[in-house]
């Protein structure tokens, strides 16, 4: 991770007490919230490592329960949170993993969508400053940090799908800053996560979603409000 600047140190806006445990907590939560594409109904968190062994005093349960709320690092709300989620119909249970994991700060949660049942399951570290890493989704792995609007591709592995789906980005004007790819196996299930320097344009996604091998589009994008968000919840 190179850090550009002492706001990459020293983390964002926020209510603590750190950055690491809190923060970065909190933009995993959020960028789970997004994946999934509506509330949840259930969550089921582990924690492994450090976030392990210090959840509850540094409030890391409650930051990861308020960003499944899709709050941000700085929202008033988040010692409230668990309770809040509650009242929200949110399930949510925090436990302690065990065996290998990618960094001391790392967390899985596994996700029930409230409206369609939609699950997902997703793995994040907090890598410090509360910058972030989303390295799993779904058995996928990835590389997604929530530092520039992002967009998701579930596709087919079949020849020829990203060069139509850079096609479509050069045609929009859309800069790719950074890609990453995954497959379940050959001509197979696919994810392509795509970090772009602006945020994606509801013509730019109706374009990829138009794509035959492509079976949805997703967007995370931690910078936007969760008011802007939730526009895009549950979108095909």
């Amino acid at each position: 991770m190179r850090f550009k600047d002492v706001f990459s140190i020293i983390g964002p806006a926020m209510v603590g007490p750190s950055s690491s445990h809190t923060a970065g907590a909190a933009r995993i939560g959020r960028a789970a919230r997004q994946v999934l594409g509506e509330p949840a109904r259930e969550a089921e968190v582990t924690f492994f490592g450090s976030f392990a062994a210090t959840y509850q005093g540094h409030g890391t349960d409650r930051a990861i329960a308020g960003g499944l709320l899709n709050f941000a690092t700085d929202d008033s709300r988040l010692p409230d949170s668990i309770e809040l989620a509650a009242e929200a119909g949110m399930e949510i249970s925090f436990g302690q993993g065990t065996g290998l994991f990618p960094h001391p700060n790392t967390v899985r949660l596994h996700l029930v969508g409230a409206q369609t049942g939609t699950e997902l399951t997703l793995t994040g570290i907090s890598i410090g400053g509360g910058n972030i890493e989303i390295v799993d989704i779904d058995g996928f792995g990835v590389k997604l940090t929530g530092m520039y609007p992002t967009v998701l591709i579930h596709h087919m592995d079949y020849l020829g799908v990203l060069a139509s789906v850079t096609d479509v980005m050069r045609k929009g004007q859309f800069n790719i800053g950074h890609m990453s790819l995954d497959r379940k196996n050959r001509s197979g299930a696919a994810l392509t996560v795509l970090e772009l320097d602006e945020a994606a344009t509801p013509g730019l996604l109706h374009e990829l979603r138009a794509l035959s091998a492509v079976k949805s589009v997703k967007v995370v994008d931690l910078n936007e409000s969760a008011l802007e968000q939730k526009g895009k919840d549950n979108t095909p």
